[in-house]
């Protein structure tokens, strides 16, 4: 056979190749008729999409692929968004070839440009506005200091922030009405419109309380390695925190300092008796700032004195927080976790070290200690510590902690538990939810469904929202955490495809553990693909800049981390203390990185540990 022959060959069997493939996806959409005429009709063209690009992952076309690109073609490395233009339009340029005659297009209903112009339209319907440069939206979780800061809220906006979320599983509804009044108080001065999104706290398993730690704050000044002092430490002393968050703060009564001035020094001793001095370095309407040269440890209802004597009027101590108690876990320790609610406490040991009673904390879903069996992992606080399962009873589980990090790990309250082996079985809403979610509806844009595991879930959310009657364009983003909500993705989407607008968040944290740390990675491609082959909004959350959020500097890692999400509709920061800087680096991330695509072509397997629609 000549050369020419072969390439007919060749085109030939391509050609017929795609025409069984576009066959087969005619087939798997005739079955789907029914979900297809429930969905909205905004979805409903993403629909059909979606389910071509399932029956397309069903089979493996690299050899396909392969081919189209020793004759220069496109390798269908991209089609999510629109499987059949794709197929069609390959198909039609290899006939051209083949028949040496001008390409004769066969129409799709979802052309390529719908579809870029459908993904758009339906992020903006559900996060609204992009920040002019980006095409990516940015997401932050407020800190509760943003109810009493306005201008916390007015700097988040103006460094980039387009979505504000409010965790429910955290404050009230008097710090959540706050925190939305400074936000759209500071939209509206700034001109940039800052959609809400409010968090449900859903089933997820959580440790419970510790005992109460004491009132008392630590004030340590900067040392060298020798332990030499080479910078006093600098606190806060007023009713109300520092505006910036800047410093240490010492509550104080306004009206104790009206007649400090800078250089004057306040005598004290501390929790340990020992003498203690600060100086005032500065005075302002609402406090002053003052510096310390030692380690030292107060209290609430301590005494302060303008002389050395403690003979002057006292400046009292106001309220201070509670230390926040943890347990240190190491490897090889036991931890008894409780059914019954009562307050967690290290392990109790005698003077030479012996354990008297392992450490305990208790369990916020009792219905996990019927579900899970001895021999089974268990990970607390985003997987940063494992255990196995060594005993089970009805009222409690001793787990034998197997992986730390080599000075232990601190375990706090409402850190999150996990059974990655587990089959556990929970109801998509609580009833903290469903109050929760009253709320959501009459004063957010959005609300975020956690643990949404198979489309029941959607169900019952949708029924609850029925009742409260949400306003037109109401979002909701479904939070993808566990490998049954992965596995079940296609049929969630299709369900949750009945409303508009919806989409996806990829919470990476949960996500990760039960999944596997092996499996995050492509599993995290995989659901951004579905998403985009439904042109659903995702939001690429978990740990985005964590270190620059918490501790002011970012690591190598997590800068590449910013700069790949900025694939996706939008990224989720979350709060601490340098949060302003981490919004202002990832939006000027994302706008270095607008005018770059990913080249790198993909050749597909079937699509794996996924359901069978």
């Amino acid at each position: 056979m000549t050369e020419i022959g072969k390439k007919e060959e060749k085109i030939q069997w391509l050609i017929s190749e795609i025409s069984a493939i576009v066959a087969r996806l005619e087939h798997f959409e005739a079955k789907a008729s029914t979900e297809l005429s429930e969905v909205h009709p905004k979805f409903f063209k993403s629909a059909r999409n979606l389910i071509h690009y399932r029956a397309l992952r069903k089979e493996d076309i690299r050899p396909i692929q392969k081919k189209l690109a020793n004759l220069g073609l496109s390798r269908l490395d991209k089609p999510e968004s629109h499987v059949m233009a794709s197929l069609l339009a390959s198909k039609a340029i290899l006939e051209g070839f083949l028949n040496n005659e001008p390409i004769k297009k066969h129409k799709a209903d979802l052309t390529f440009k719908k579809s870029n112009r459908m993904g758009k339209s339906n992020a903006k319907a559900l996060l609204g506005y992009r920040s002019k440069g980006r095409r990516t939206r940015i997401m932050v979780t407020l800190p509760t200091a943003v109810a009493y800061d306005y201008q916390l809220a007015h700097d988040m906006i103006a460094s980039g922030m387009n979505c504000a979320r409010i965790n429910c599983a955290h404050d009230s509804e008097k710090e959540w009405s706050l925190m939305i009044g400074h936000i759209r108080a500071a939209s509206e001065k700034l001109k940039k419109k800052c959609k809400i999104s409010m968090d449900l706290g859903g089933p997820k398993v959580r440790t419970g309380a510790l005992t109460a730690g004491p009132k008392v704050i630590k004030f340590r000044p900067t040392k060298d390695v020798r332990g030499n002092v080479i910078k006093d430490c600098e606190l806060w002393m007023g009713p109300v925190p520092h505006p910036k968050a800047e410093l240490s703060h010492l509550p104080v009564a306004l009206t104790s300092l009206e007649k400090l001035k800078a250089g004057d020094s306040l005598f004290f001793k501390d929790t340990r008796n020992k003498k203690r001095e600060f100086t005032i370095t500065k005075t302002t309407k609402n406090g002053c700032v003052a510096q310390c040269g030692k380690t030292t440890f107060l209290e609430t209802g301590m005494k302060l004195y303008t002389n050395s004597e403690y003979s002057s009027p006292p400046i009292v101590v106001g309220e201070i927080p509670r230390v926040e108690p943890y347990i240190r876990l190491h490897t090889g320790d036991f931890l008894l976790l409780h059914k019954d609610v009562v307050p967690g406490k290290p392990a109790l040991r005698d003077k030479e070290g012996n354990l008297i009673s392992p450490a305990q904390i208790s369990c916020t879903s009792a219905e996990v200690f019927e579900q899970v069996g001895e021999g089974e992992s268990i990970f607390f606080d985003d997987g940063k510590i494992e255990g196995i399962i060594r005993q089970q009873s009805p009222d409690e589980l001793l787990i034998e902690i197997v992986q730390t990090r080599k000075v232990g790990n601190k375990l706090r309250a409402d850190k999150g538990i996990n059974f990655p082996g587990s089959k556990l079985e929970f109801s998509g809403l609580t009833a903290k939810d469903k109050k929760d979610l009253a709320f959501v509806v009459q004063n957010a844009d959005i609300v975020n469904v956690s643990f949404v595991n198979r489309k029941q879930d959607v169900k019952d959310l949708m029924a609850e929202l029925q009742k409260l009657s949400p306003p037109k364009g109401f979002g909701i983003i479904l939070k993808i955490e566990t490998q049954s909500g992965f596995n079940n993705l296609s049929k969630i989407l299709l369900e949750a495809m009945k409303t508009y607008p919806v989409g996806v968040m990829i919470a990476r944290g949960d996500l990760a553990i039960e999944c596997g740390w092996d499996n995050i990675g492509r599993v995290q491609r995989e659901i951004l693909s579905l998403c985009r082959a439904a042109h659903i909004p995702e939001i690429w959350a978990t740990q985005v800049l964590e270190n620059l959020s918490k501790q002011g500097i970012p690591s190598r890692a997590e800068m590449t981390d910013a700069a790949m999400a900025q694939r996706t509709d939008c990224v989720m920061l979350n709060k601490g203390p340098y949060i302003l800087q981490a919004i202002r680096l990832l939006s000027t991330i994302f706008k270095d990185m607008e005018l770059y695509q990913e080249k790198n072509a993909r050749l597909w397997p079937a699509m794996e540990r996924a359901d069978n629609h």
